[in-house]
C-alpha cells in the first residue's frame, strides 16, 4: 500500500468565484526525494475524475523546475453553475501518496437592483410610486400577459426576465409510483472497468427493460441483469467508449434516466525532453517518453506547431511504441530556441543551443630560414576539409604566380615559393574564410659568404624511443597518423637517408613521405595502414662521418569479426552459442566479445552484454520457445570494437520433448523383440523428429543403440538378440533440442520365442453366408493367432485357390481376401487353413453372388369367365443364382395401353385378375422377383382377355365433325398508355378467328413495316406490340387488323372515335416528372 506523507509543496485553496470567470488552482510538488515523476489527479466530489473532461472548461497545465525539483500542476476553471462543489487532489509516486481538499462556491454577478437590468437605459423623471415586486407579479401571470406587464413596467429584456424567473420556480420532484429509488443523474467509469447501475422498484416481482441509446439492452457476458427482491441491476463489464451513453430503466409506463461517462486515461509524459548544446552542421534529436504506445504528440517550437506539412526536409519525426522523436537532420543558428512536447496529459521543453564550430589548428606554420634560390613552403593542417583560406605577406594578400604557388588538398594548406628571393623575405599569414583565426610565420632570407674553411663535426641522430615500450619500437593505431621528428646534428649538414628495408623512402608528396629541414628531420605517415608496418632506418652522412638508427614502427588496429558463429545446442529459453576468435587481433591481443541477438525478420539487435566476455561460448537466455533468432558477436581489443561477424544461422530455442509414455512389449522371438509405445505428454514447439531405442543386459550399464536412424512410428523389432537372454529396453524421443529422458521397461524381458497353437477367428458376419450382388467388391480381413507365424492358405470348393480374379494377402496377424468386382462364378465355399507343424485350424466361408432374375416365360391366358381371366407362366430360365420370392402382375386395356398393378409378391405362377371392364380387351404382363428385386424384362401374354356383354350390342351414331370457321374477331381492345421516353413499352390486345387470321399492325393509318424498332408478337391469340425505348417521334394512334378467308375486323379504342385506334402519348423523363400524366 502507499505510505501517506507530505508531498505538497503548495497546496490548492478554496475560493468563491464568480460566474464565468477563470479561477485557476496551483499545486506544486517536491520530487527530490522521489525515483520516478509523481502523477496527479484532480477530482470533484469522491469519485469524478477531471481529468477526461479537459477542453475550453477545464485546462491542465504541468511545469517543471530542474534547480529545485519541483513541479508545478496547474488547473484551470471557466466557472458554471455546477462547478460548485467540492474537490480533491491526488499526488502519487511509487509507494508515496498525499492529497488535499478544497471548495469552489460559485456566486451571480452583483448589482444594486437586479430588475434595473432589464429595463430601458434611458430613463426619464418619474414619479414617486409605491414600490411594486415585478417578480411576483410575473410568478402569478398567466403567460399570455407576459407582454402586457413587460409594456406597463418598461421592461425591454422580457427574454432573459424569463430565463431567470425559469430558474427562481422550484418545481416538485414528481412522486413515482413504480420507483423507490432511480438512478443517480450521471455515472462515471474508467475505460476497461466495471460499472452497475441499480434501482429500487416498488413492486418485488416487477419487470424491467434497460434502455442504451433507446434500444432495448439484452442480457450477455457484457451486460448482467440481477434481481434481488426490491433492487433491479445492471452491470456493464470492461467499459469501453461505445458505452458512453444514455441508460434508461424502464417499469411500466415510468422510466428513470442516467448518463453514464467512460474516462480514457490520460497520455502523461513519462522521460522528459533534455536540453541540448551542439554545433552548427551536427545532428540533433529531442527524445520523449509517453505512457502509452500509439498516443498522439504534439511538436511546437516557440510557440509554433512542427508537423509534416510545414516541416519539410528540415524536421524528421519518429515513432518507437512508447518513444517519440523530433530529429533535426544539421543544425543551424535559427533551430536556437525551445521545443516544446504535448499530450492531453501533459508537456515537456527543452532548450536548444547551436554554437559555431570551432576551426582547430592541427598543424602552425614555423618560421622559416632559406638561402638564395631555395624553395620555401609553408604549411598547416585545420580540423575541416572543407575550410578555404588565403594566404598574406605583410598584409598584403598573396597572388599565384609560377614561383609562388597555392594548394589545398584534404585539410592540408601549403604555400610554395621557388627560387627564394631577398625580396620574398617578410611576414606570411594564412587566415581560414569564416573565421576569427590567423596563423603567422616568419621568412627569413639568409646570405652565405665563405669567408672560412667550416668546423666539421661528425653526424648524429638523436632519437627519442623512451615512451614507446620496446626499445626503437613505435606503435601506431591503424588509421592514424605518424609523424616522427629526429633531431639531426653534424657540420656540414649531413644527408638523410630513410629507408624501408632496401627500399629508399622518397621526399616527396605523398602518404609515406620525409620532411626534411636543417636539423629536423620528419618521417610521415598519413593514415597508417598495415603494410606499413615493419623495420626502417635512418643514416646520415657527412664528410665528417656517418650515423645510422633503426626502429620497428608496428600498426595495430581493430580485430577482425569472429568467425564461425554458431549454434551447439538450444534449451527451452535458451541456446549455446560457439564461434572462433578472429583471424588477426589487430595487433593487439583481444580482451573479449560482445553479443547481439535478433529475431529473424526483424532489424533490431538486442545487446546481451555489456562487459566484456572472455570466453568463445557464450549462453543466451531469455528468449521464447519457437521463435527464430540470429546471433552476431563483436571482438574487443584495446584499440576498439571490430566490425559484427556474419549472423548465424538461424536456430530456434526449444526444449527436449518428455519421455515417450506406455512403453510395452508386442511380441517376442528367439532373436527378436517387438516395442510399442505413445507419443510423449510434453512435446513443445520442436516437435519429434523421432525415436531412438536402446537395450543392455540385465545388470549391465552398457545400453546398446538398436536403431541407426530415428524411427518415426511408435513401435520397432528389435533384431538379432541372443537367445534366452535377459534384456533390458528403453525408448528415447529426439528433436532438435537433443534427446528426451528415457521410457524405460521396469522388467527385464526373456528372449524366448512362446509356442502358441494356431486359431482362427473368424468374424460373426462371416459365420453365415455372404451374399454379395454381381460387380460390388468383396474384401474379408479375419484375423488369426499363433506362434511361430502360421503357413496360411486358401480352398475353393476344396481345391487350392488359382483364380487370378481373386487376391489374398497375409501378414502376421491377419489374411484378406479381397475380390475386385464378383461374379457368379466366384460363388461358392472358400475355406481357410493355417498351420503351425503339425497343428491346424480351419474355417469355411459361402459367398453367393446374386443378380436380377430373368423374365417368366410362356405367359398366356388359359380362361375369361364373367368378368374374370385366369393367367399361368412358368418360371424363368435364370433365377439370378438364388430363389424366385414371388411375381408382379400389371394388366394393359389395349386402347389406352396403359399399364396398372394388379398383383405384386405372388407365390404361385398362376392367378386369376377380377373386376374386369366389360367390353375391354386386356393385355397382361408378369416381372419375376427374387433378393436382388424385379427383373428388368417382363414376360408379355401371348393372347388378350376380351371381356364381352352377351345379348346386347351398342350401334353408335355416325359422326358429324363441326364447322368451327369464323371471321376474326377482337376479344381484348387496345388501351391508351402514356410513357415515359427512353423507356421500352408494350400494347397488347386480343382476338380469335378460323382459319388464323393475319395481323396487321399501323400507326397514324400507315403500315408498320419491319421496322427493328418494333416487335409484334401473337400467343395463342394474344396480340403485343413491343416499342424499344421509345421517344416523342413514336407518339401517335395505333390500330390493329386481323384478316382471314372469311372477313377481318379491326380493335376498337373506347377513348377516341374512330375505329381501332389507340393513342401513344412518350414524354422526356424530367417534363414527366415534374408535370401531372395527360388525359386521353
Amino acid at each position: 500500500m502507499s505510505e501517506l506523507t507530505g508531498l505538497f509543496v503548495v497546496k490548492p485553496e478554496s475560493v468563491t468565484a464568480t460566474k464565468g470567470k477563470d479561477i485557476t488552482f496551483v499545486a506544486k510538488v517536491d520530487s527530490s526525494n522521489l525515483l520516478r515523476k509523481p502523477a496527479m489527479k484532480w477530482l470533484k466530489g469522491k469519485w469524478l475524475d477531471l481529468g477526461s473532461k479537459a477542453g475550453k472548461h477545464l485546462q491542465f497545465k504541468e511545469t517543471y523546475d530542474r534547480n529545485t525539483k519541483v513541479y508545478m500542476f496547474i488547473l484551470i476553471i471557466k466557472v458554471v453553475d455546477g462547478d460548485a462543489g467540492g474537490y480533491r487532489c491526488e499526488v502519487t509516486s511509487k509507494d508515496k501518496c498525499d492529497s488535499c481538499t478544497f471548495e469552489v462556491t460559485v456566486q451571480e454577478e452583483q448589482q444594486d437592483n437586479i430588475l434595473e437590468a432589464f429595463k430601458r437605459s434611458e430613463k426619464k423623471q418619474q414619479v414617486v410610486q409605491e414600490e411594486v415586486d415585478v417578480w411576483e407579479i410575473l410568478k402569478a401571470a398567466k403567460p399570455c400577459d407576459y407582454e402586457k406587464i413587460a409594456f406597463e413596467y418598461g421592461i425591454t429584456d422580457l427574454r432573459g426576465m424569463l430565463k431567470r424567473l425559469k430558474k427562481m420556480k422550484k418545481v416538485e420532484p414528481k412522486k413515482s409510483d413504480a420507483f423507490l429509488r432511480k438512478l443517480d443523474s450521471a455515472y462515471s467509469v474508467d475505460k476497461g472497468k466495471r460499472i452497475q447501475l441499480s434501482v429500487e422498484v416498488a413492486d418485488p416481482n416487477a419487470q424491467v427493460k434497460w434502455l442504451k441509446n433507446g434500444q432495448e439492452i439484452k442480457p450477455s457476458a457484457k451486460y448482467v441483469f440481477e434481481s434481488v427482491g426490491n433492487k433491479r441491476t445492471l452491470t456493464i463489464n470492461k467499459c469501453n467508449l461505445s458505452d458512453d451513453a444514455a441508460y434508461e430503466c424502464v417499469v411500466g409506463e415510468e422510466k428513470s434516466f442516467t448518463e453514464v461517462f467512460v474516462k480514457e486515461p490520460p497520455v502523461t509524459i513519462t522521460k522528459l525532453l533534455d536540453d541540448v548544446h551542439t554545433v552548427v552542421g551536427e545532428k540533433v534529436e529531442f527524445e520523449v517518453e509517453v505512457s502509452e504506445e500509439g498516443a498522439s504528440v504534439r511538436w511546437m517550437k516557440d510557440g509554433v506547431e512542427l508537423n509534416r506539412e510545414t516541416a519539410g526536409s528540415k524536421y524528421r519525426f519518429k515513432k518507437d511504441g512508447k518513444r517519440h522523436i523530433l530529429i533535426i537532420n544539421e543544425a543551424t543558428k535559427e533551430d536556437i530556441g525551445m521545443y516544446y512536447a504535448f499530450t492531453n496529459g501533459g508537456e515537456s521543453k527543452a532548450e536548444l543551443e547551436v554554437e559555431d564550430k570551432e576551426l582547430e589548428v592541427l598543424q602552425s606554420i614555423a618560421d622559416l630560414t632559406v638561402k638564395s634560390a631555395e624553395q620555401a613552403v609553408f604549411k598547416c593542417e585545420v580540423s575541416d576539409e572543407k575550410v578555404t583560406g588565403k594566404w598574406f605577406k605583410d598584409g598584403v594578400e598573396v597572388q599565384p604566380s609560377d614561383r609562388i604557388k597555392m594548394t589545398h588538398i584534404g585539410r592540408i594548406h601549403k604555400l610554395t615559393i621557388d627560387d627564394v628571393k631577398a625580396s620574398d623575405a617578410g611576414d606570411y599569414t594564412f587566415v581560414p574564410d569564416g573565421y576569427a583565426l590567423s596563423l603567422s610565420a616568419k621568412l627569413n632570407f639568409l646570405e652565405i659568404k665563405i669567408d672560412y674553411v667550416p668546423r666539421q663535426d661528425p653526424p648524429k641522430i638523436h632519437l627519442d624511443t623512451s615512451g614507446t615500450g620496446n626499445k626503437n619500437t613505435i606503435t601506431v593505431v591503424a588509421g592514424n597518423k605518424l609523424r616522427l621528428d629526429v633531431e639531426i646534428t653534424g657540420e656540414p649538414a649531413p644527408t638523410v637517408c630513410w629507408m624501408k628495408g632496401d627500399q629508399v623512402v622518397a621526399e616527396a608528396e605523398g602518404r609515406v613521405r620525409v620532411e626534411t629541414r636543417k636539423t629536423l628531420s620528419s618521417f610521415v605517415i598519413e593514415g597508417a595502414e598495415k603494410p606499413d608496418e615493419g623495420h626502417y632506418s635512418i643514416t646520415v652522412t657527412n664528410p665528417a662521418g656517418e650515423d645510422k638508427a633503426e626502429l620497428f614502427i608496428k600498426i595495430v588496429d581493430v580485430p577482425n569479426p569472429p568467425e564461425n558463429v554458431k549454434c551447439t545446442s538450444v534449451g527451452e529459453d535458451s541456446a549455446m552459442i560457439t564461434w572462433d576468435p578472429p583471424a588477426f587481433d589487430g595487433g593487439v591481443p583481444v580482451k573479449g566479445y560482445l553479443m547481439e541477438r535478433k529475431k529473424v525478420g526483424s532489424s533490431r539487435w538486442t545487446k546481451l552484454n555489456f562487459d566484456v566476455y572472455e570466453s568463445t561460448t557464450y549462453e543466451a537466455k531469455k528468449m521464447i520457445e519457437g521463435v527464430l533468432y540470429e546471433m552476431r558477436v563483436f571482438a574487443v581489443n584495446g584499440i576498439g570494437i571490430s566490425q559484427p561477424s556474419t549472423n548465424s544461422k538461424p536456430f530456434m530455442p526449444i526444449a527436449p520433448t518428455s519421455e515417450p509414455t506406455r512403453l510395452m512389449v508386442d511380441d517376442v522371438t528367439d532373436t527378436t523383440c517387438a516395442l510399442k509405445w505413445r507419443p510423449p505428454e510434453k512435446i513443445g514447439a520442436g516437435g519429434i523428429d523421432g525415436y531412438i531405442i536402446e537395450y543392455c543386459k540385465e545388470g549391465s550399464d552398457n545400453w546398446v543403440q538398436a536403431n541407426e536412424e530415428p524411427v518415426g512410428k511408435n513401435q520397432y523389432r528389435v533384431k538379432g538378440l541372443p537367445v534366452g537372454e535377459k534384456m533390458l529396453f528403453r525408448v528415447v524421443a529426439v528433436n532438435i533440442a537433443g534427446r528426451s529422458p528415457p521410457a524405460t521397461l521396469s522388467q527385464a524381458v526373456t528372449i524366448r520365442e512362446i509356442m502358441e497353437n494356431p486359431k482362427i477367428r473368424l468374424p460373426r458376419h462371416l459365420r453365415t453366408k455372404l451374399i454379395s450382388l454381381v460387380g460390388e467388391k468383396v474384401n474379408l480381413v479375419i484375423p488369426f493367432q499363433g506362434k511361430p507365424r502360421p503357413v496360411v492358405t486358401w480352398f475353393k470348393d476344396g481345391i487350392p485357390l488359382e483364380d487370378k480374379t481373386v487376391g489374398t494377402r497375409t501378414s502376421e496377424v491377419d489374411t484378406i481376401l479381397f475380390i475386385r468386382s464378383t461374379e457368379r462364378a466366384h460363388s461358392g465355399k472358400y475355406t481357410l487353413s493355417v498351420q503351425i507343424e503339425n497343428m491346424s485350424d480351419s474355417a469355411d466361408i459361402h459367398i453367393q453372388v446374386v443378380e436380377k432374375p430373368g423374365p417368366p416365360i410362356a405367359v398366356h391366358v388359359t380362361e375369361v369367365w364373367g368378368f374374370n381371366a385366369a393367367l399361368e407362366w412358368k418360371p424363368p430360365k435364370d433365377d439370378g443364382n438364388c430363389d424366385i420370392i414371388g411375381y408382379t402382375i400389371e394388366k394393359a386395356d389395349m386402347k389406352t395401353k396403359e399399364w396398372f398393378m394388379v398383383y405384386e409378391h405372388n407365390r404361385r405362377p398362376s392367378c386369376t385378375v377380377s373386376d374386369l371392364v366389360m367390353g375391354n380387351e386386356y393385355s397382361f404382363r408378369v416381372f419375376s422377383e427374387n433378393i436382388c428385386g424385379l427383373s428388368d424384362e417382363p414376360g408379355i401374354s401371348k393372347n388378350t382377355a376380351i371381356i364381352t356383354k352377351t345379348g346386347l350390342a351398342y350401334k353408335p351414331p355416325p359422326f358429324k365433325e363441326k364447322d368451327i370457321s369464323s371471321s376474326p374477331k377482337f376479344t381484348a381492345p387496345l388501351v391508351d398508355r402514356s410513357v415515359v421516353a427512353g423507356y421500352a413499352t408494350a400494347i397488347s390486345c386480343a382476338v380469335r378467328g378460323h382459319p388464323k387470321p393475319k395481323i396487321i399492325w399501323m400507326k397514324n393509318n400507315m403500315i408498320i413495316g419491319e421496322d427493328p424498332k418494333y416487335l409484334m408478337q401473337n400467343k395463342q391469340g394474344v396480340l403485343t406490340l413491343n416499342i424499344r425505348k421509345p421517344s416523342l417521334f413514336d407518339g401517335g394512334r395505333y390500330s390493329c387488323r386481323a384478316i382471314n378467308d372469311l372477313g377481318q375486323d379491326e380493335v376498337q379504342s373506347r377513348s377516341w372515335p374512330g375505329p381501332g385506334q389507340v393513342s401513344l402519348t412518350a414524354f422526356n423523363k424530367a417534363q414527366h416528372d415534374k408535370s401531372p400524366s395527360p388525359q386521353p
